[in-house]
């Protein structure tokens, strides 16, 4: 318990100073190393990290993606309610085209690769290793994306963003304590209550309501989803709920995935905790989500 403890406070020490730099390279050069890591861990989960080409391909893609997002840019001004010039981050189309560009070499490599050694690697391993190119540095760049997309409001995106997987968790967690009595998903996470589920649900909507309430009207730049604060606060309160179940299906998805494996963790650089695999696997899902959704809801600046 000791160890992980202490283990959790160096992460979030780490976090802490990543976010005081936010709008730094410091936050892509974060992500690229968490991404660096959790591919790392997924190709050494189906045996593929000593197959160089694969390895180095699906690395250096995985890298590059936050990156690409941080430099492919544009800054616009607008004006908001009160008569002041706010800056906000918008993305051209050249990060689009790099992105592609720089997967399909990618992905080149791995099926060259894979004709060469055809004998020696299966469908499995190449396609699970595609797949991991994808969905991890796409997912984790969101981050540079949430932050670099409203240079007052970026950072609390970003940490909203954050708190939709793992307010779930704790609130999931909590409840499942208490009252938990039917299991969700016996055969892939015993411990996952249907209790526990829905009071992930409710508590992370209820922080996400709260915290935009509270923040947007102490913010000399508002936030606001919709045309009123109530309005923005049951938005937020869907847009939470929303994540949680994403997020629960992320961390089904990756417990699933470790035991059709045959792995109890996907690594161990975390003591006590697992990999960054195991402590991000919700996050995978829920970035992107929350992402999709802001930006859907074309958040007003005021």
């Amino acid at each position: 318990m000791l160890t992980r403890i202490i283990s959790g406070a160096v992460g979030a020490a780490l976090m802490v100073v990543v976010f005081i730099f936010h709008d730094t390279l410091l936050l892509p050069i974060a992500v690229a190393a968490m991404i660096g890591v959790m591919l790392f861990e997924l190709l050494r989960a189906v045996k593929l990290e000593k197959v160089f080409p694969v390895f180095m391909a699906v690395e250096l893609c995985g890298v590059s993606m936050p990156f690409v997002y941080q430099f492919f840019c544009e800054s616009s001004t607008v004006a908001s309610c009160d008569g002041e010039d706010v800056k906000q981050v918008i993305y051209n189309g050249e990060y689009s085209v790099i992105a592609f560009v720089i997967s399909l070499a990618a992905a080149f490599v791995v099926f060259v690769t894979w004709l060469r050694k055809h004998k020696e690697l299966r469908y499995e391993q190449i396609f699970f290793a595609l797949a991991s190119m994808v969905l991890v540095p796409q997912a984790m760049s969101t981050m540079v994306r949430i932050d670099r997309m409203d240079s007052e409001n970026g950072l609390f995106l970003l940490i909203m963003g954050l708190c939709g997987a793992w307010i779930a968790d704790t609130g999931a967690y909590f409840t499942g304590v208490a009252i938990g009595k039917h299991k969700l998903c016996p055969e892939i996470s015993p411990k996952k209550t249907i209790e526990g589920f829905i009071g992930g649900i409710v508590t992370t909507g209820i922080v996400f309501a709260a915290a935009f309430l509270i923040y947007g009207k102490n913010s000399s730049s508002a936030v606001q989803l919709g045309n009123s604060w109530t309005t923005t606060a049951v938005l937020a309160f869907v847009i939470g709920a929303v994540c949680a179940v994403i997020g629960t299906v992320g961390d089904l998805s990756a417990s699933m995935v470790k035991r059709q494996i045959g792995f109890k963790d996907y690594g161990k650089i975390m003591p006590g905790h697992g990999g960054l695999m195991d402590r991000f696997d919700s996050v995978l899902f829920v970035l992107p989500t929350f992402y999709g959704m802001i930006s859907l809801l074309d958040i007003a600046v005021n």
